[in-house]
């Protein structure tokens, strides 16, 4: 795509785009991955991630990337049509179990009350698994940028924080980029409340999507992403909608 238009605001440009070094794929042991990386130092970095989401990209830090994998395409990108987005049964439950928690939108910032909660996290979550002993600089560098316009979404039971959920703001959409939340609270469900509020402020915002990064079908950690209605899938530059039964029927013939 180096001599793609990437559109926003009403104007273009041509956007180099790298292909980065093979490296173990994240999802899959057995497998090798690589990205197509937009060329980090290209001028108003959030105007072009605004256009770039909208074909698969998403935010790591300060790079604007989505796999480009030579031997799998299992990776795929995905978001909640918000217009057509209801609640089911069990999202309902967590919805009336957290109903006594407060939600508030606030700036993406370093605090030690978000990087101890962070820390918590990757310690009760993903103990061995390389990020549980995180930086300061490794928090802020994974989760946030200078060019982009991200903000915590909060859970608190009364002055005590539960959980962030962290979330990019487009011209036109949320997306959620990460979500960190205490352990020992797993009864709540905070992963599946976090995706649920964003969801109520992106439509209170006026916005038209929640962008849920790649959906991997069948995949233990991934495959949740499609029990949201109004799900939809990216195949080229064709966003379609899903449905149980396709998503069922690519699952059995995996």
């Amino acid at each position: 795509m180096s001599n793609d238009k990437a559109r926003g605001k009403g104007k273009s440009q041509a956007v180099k785009v790298f292909i980065s070094l093979e490296h173990a794929c994240g999802y899959y042991p057995d497998r090798i991955a690589q990205n197509l990386v937009l060329d980090p130092i290209a001028d108003d970095q959030k105007e072009l991630y605004d256009a770039a989401i909208t074909r698969g990209f998403r935010r790591g830090g300060g790079h604007i990337y989505r796999p480009h994998c030579a031997q799998c395409n299992a990776c795929i990108a995905s978001r909640v049509d918000l217009a057509k987005f209801s609640p089911n049964r069990t999202q309902q439950r967590c919805l009336r179990l957290n109903a006594d928690l407060t939600v508030e939108r606030r700036p993406a910032e370093v605090t030690e009350e978000y990087f101890a909660l962070y820390q918590r996290y990757l310690a009760g979550r993903h103990a061995g698994g390389g990020m549980d002993e995180p930086s300061v600089e490794d928090f802020s560098r994974f989760l946030f940028s200078k060019w982009s316009q991200t903000e915590f979404i909060e859970f608190r039971l009364g002055a005590r924080l539960l959980g962030v959920a962290v979330t990019d703001v487009t011209h036109t959409s949320f997306s959620a980029v990460y979500c960190f939340y205490d352990p020992n609270e797993a009864k709540r469900s905070l992963g599946v409340f976090a995706i649920l509020s964003q969801i109520e402020l992106a439509r209170a915002a006026g916005l038209s999507h929640l962008y849920l990064g790649f959906w991997l079908n069948g995949h233990e950690k991934m495959h949740y992403k499609s029990n949201y209605s109004g799900f939809e899938r990216l195949y080229g530059s064709e966003w379609r909608a899903a449905y149980a039964d396709d998503i069922e029927l690519g699952r059995a013939s995996e």
